[in-house]
């Protein structure tokens, strides 16, 4: 169990590498105005968004794994709590796809401030998922 635990923080890690890095280049990307730099973001988003699918799959993957070890987990109210906001984290990486699509098609209607704010939610919910695996407050 401790090898499918350590791969589920690895992958997290990666998927959260991605979180945190291509809401940013997002942010750099709004404000390019020449066709060069916009083909370089759109390469590096493209990129980036598959590797961090693979973090976020695999996140999944070895996340339930852990779970069939001890389901009488689901029952607890942190890990209902962690699970949802796996779930929301999970709806933000494809919202971060639409995102990359709409780059890539020159059809960006994002500005630099909101994507700075949109940069903020995987922190947050980094934060909350910690404390909620730490500490199991309930």
């Amino acid at each position: 169990m401790i090898w499918v635990k350590s791969f589920h923080i690895i992958a997290m890690v990666t998927w959260f590498a991605g979180l945190f890095y291509l809401p940013r280049l997002y942010v750099y990307h709004a404000d390019t105005r020449d066709e060069i730099g916009h083909e370089r973001f759109v390469v590096m988003e493209k990129k980036l968004y598959g590797i961090m699918t693979i973090g976020m799959a695999f996140t999944w993957v070895l996340g339930l794994w852990l779970l069939s070890y001890t389901p009488s987990w689901l029952a607890m109210p942190w890990m209902q709590a962690k699970l949802a906001l796996v779930v929301l984290l999970s709806a933000y990486h494809i919202w971060c796809g639409r995102l990359r699509r709409h780059f890539a098609a020159q059809q960006n209607q994002r500005s630099a401030t909101w994507l700075r704010l949109f940069n903020e939610v995987p922190a947050l919910a980094l934060v909350a998922i910690v404390l909620l695996v730490e500490l199991k407050p309930w």
